[in-house]
């Protein structure tokens, strides 16, 4: 019996058919339907890119030698050799100078909006700055800033320069930042004073006197500034941050312009960081692919034109926010807001939703399940009649968060569960306007991704779970790892399951109507509420707490979502009662963030570890969860997996 829909497109001109239709004349061919096209953007990716940077008008300041220079390997591919352009320049100068390019909602319910020319403006100042700092081409500026108007003044002023940009949210620990910006070595540090979160104003100073003074030390002699922005309210004092200047006392220069220095493809423009799941977190480095593969997925996969408007719940340390950010390539409105988005209930951004016609509303699965658990009906509210898209990603949205967003929220959008990454800064697979909506599916592959499932033997499959892979080189790949020359962590870290082929380390299938269905990570990086966290973070401070002798981190699916559980072996003599408990809580919290703190912390007297001394996560995963372990043979001390086995504290 075939599946039913949730929803069917109405309107079957969109940007995406547009664009297959201006395709189809062009090169004199036919594609009947979207497996079709698809199949055409990925045997013929060369042709497929190469028509989008021409059709999307992509800003160049020379073409390309050709479109892809493919290497010895995957990830020695290079895309669009010998073409000169400028980031900041392609999300600056799309959009008409009077139209709002961003609108920020505080938690406060405080209001920016500045139009493309403002922004331009407040670029212009804080470029010309950087400038005075001796900032240039391949220098690291980092921004601790909320997703407010800030970030992307910061972010478009040191791509401009051809600098490389790299961000943390203001709720990550000290030690979190200084194991992401350490390994970087920027020359200037952005950040706010202080930021709102439940109504409380939560000031950072001392964080950043700790993160600023290590980053000024001997070992990293680049650093140069910290550039302050009164976000909540002026702070009198800046203590012990180093060389710190106020971003609102910074020249006016209205009357200047702007500088935009060209790069390649090949240079880089952002550094992303992993979870840091097995170690420090890696510093992923993307180039000028990034921004090409968002303009397709903001144009042809979530039908959004220039004039209209994009909201993305999000921080700057998750990598929705540099997806967000290329919506003014478009022409298009970008829509930002910091705090808790249940602050002061659950109305808030339903209401700017409302209030300000926005067309593409995006948040997590974790969002939209707090809703639903709460049983509230949006739609009883917020009749939000612009809005066409709602986009979830962070972890799969169960069918029940499919069956609320239509029984609740609004029966006429298009719902799309979208799956991609850090790694590529964007989406393997997300939604279609043209394309029906089914309960607990991705619609479809993205245009020029070349996603398959292999199985245990490398075979590609259909209808049968295995991992997510992509043969074919992408734009948005990687450029490369920061601080490795050799390239092996770049290949070991997607490259060693299957032979120069890219696996995601996602568990997925291919549905019969040619969705995908994504059923997690298939390896061992927590995921709880739909931000991804790194459980090397968690071990760094337990290690530290001396009533603890060892521990192994998991993530646990639990109601529609993942806890995480800490599994520790404690010191002779020490009982695990409440002020332990709460302890080890605080510890984490202040160390790291919020989301890292456990839901459960238990006891046991032994961890499984390898012959070769490495802990096994996965295995302990694998047993809580009542699955067998096969590999009990690479295990120093396979019968500790018994400790785990049927705690019926995980079963409440």
């Amino acid at each position: 019996m075939a599946e039913k829909a949730l929803w069917t497109p109405v309107n079957h001109t969109t940007n995406l058919t547009q664009f297959q239709n201006v395709l189809e004349k062009k090169l004199g061919i036919s594609f009947p339907d979207y497996v079709s096209f698809h199949k055409f953007s990925t045997d013929n990716t060369e042709v497929f890119w190469n028509e989008w940077l021409l059709e999307s008008g992509f800003i160049l300041r020379s073409k390309p030698s050709k479109t892809l220079e493919r290497g010895s390997h995957f990830a020695k591919s290079k895309w669009f050799p010998g073409a000169f352009y400028n980031f900041a320049e392609n999300l600056l100068e799309r959009g008409d100078s009077q139209k709002e390019a961003i609108v920020f909602y505080a938690e406060d319910g405080t209001v920016q909006r500045l139009t493309f020319q403002k922004l331009k403006n407040e670029v212009i100042k804080l470029q010309n700055h950087l400038i005075s700092l001796g900032v240039k081409k391949g220098d690291r500026v980092v921004g601790i800033v909320p997703n407010a108007p800030i970030s992307t003044i910061g972010m478009l002023a040191t791509t401009s320069l051809g600098a490389i940009w790299s961000s943390a949210s203001p709720d990550f620990g000290v030690k979190g930042i200084l194991d992401r910006f350490e390994q970087i070595l920027p020359k200037v540090v952005l950040s706010v004073e202080s930021y709102l979160f439940k109504g409380k104003k939560i000031s950072i100073i001392q964080k950043l006197e700790e993160v600023t003074q290590a980053l000024s030390s001997a070992k990293h002699s680049e650093f140069i500034q910290t550039i302050m922005y009164d976000f909540v309210e002026p702070e009198v004092d800046f203590g012990k941050i180093k060389n710190p200047i106020r971003y609102q006392e910074l020249k006016t220069t209205e009357a200047l312009e702007i500088q935009y220095t060209p790069i390649e493809f090949s240079d880089p423009v952002y550094i992303m960081f992993s979870s840091g799941t097995t170690g420090l977190p890696k510093c992923i480095v993307q180039g000028g692919g990034v921004l090409l593969n968002h303009t397709k997925e903001l144009s042809l996969h979530c039908n959004l034109s220039s004039g209209e408007k994009l909201f993305y719940y999000t921080t700057c340390g998750w990598m929705m926010w540099n997806w967000s950010q290329s919506v003014l390539a478009l022409g298009a409105t970008l829509y930002q807001f910091d705090g808790n988005p249940f602050y002061p209930n659950w109305e808030t951004l339903w209401s700017m939703a409302e209030k300000e016609n926005i067309q593409v509303f995006g948040t997590s699965a974790k969002y939209l399940s707090v809703l639903e658990e709460e049983g509230i009906s949006v739609k009883e509210k917020y009749l939000l009649p612009n809005l066409k898209v709602i986009l979830s990603t962070g972890s799969p949205l169960p069918i029940s968060g499919f069956q609320y967003v239509y029984e609740k929220i609004n029966p006429k959008i298009q719902l799309s569960s979208i799956s991609g990454g850090t790694d590529l800064n964007g989406c393997f697979a997300l939604g279609n306007p043209s394309l029906p909506v089914f309960a607990g599916q991705i619609q479809c592959k993205g245009l020029g991704m070349d996603v398959q499932v292999f199985d245990d033997i490398g075979k590609s499959v259909v209808g049968e779970k295995g991992e997510l892979v992509c043969p074919t080189p992408f734009p948005s790949m990687p450029l490369y790892f920061w601080n490795d020359e050799s390239g092996n962590k770049y290949k070991s870290a997607y490259f060693e399951t299957y032979d120069n082929i890219w696996c995601h380390g996602d568990f997925a299938s291919i549905t019969p109507e040619n969705g995908l269905i994504i059923y997690g990570r298939s390896d061992a990086t927590l995921n709880p509420g739909g931000v991804r966290i790194g459980t090397a973070d968690i071990y760094s401070v337990v290690a530290k707490i001396p009533e603890i002798k060892d521990s192994v981190i998991i993530g646990q699916d639990y109601k529609d979502d993942v806890r995480v559980i800490l599994f520790v072996v404690l010191s002779n003599g020490i009982q695990l009662d409440e002020v332990l408990i709460k302890k080890i809580k605080e510890q984490i919290k202040l160390e790291t963030s919020p989301r890292h703190v456990p839901s459960l912390i238990l006891t046991v007297p032994e961890i499984p570890y390898t012959v070769n001394g490495k802990k096994v996560e996965i295995a302990v995963k694998q047993t809580v969860a009542g699955i067998e372990v096969k590999n009990k043979n690479a295990l120093a001390n396979p019968n500790a997996l018994d400790f785990f086995k049927n705690r019926k504290e995980l079963m409440q």
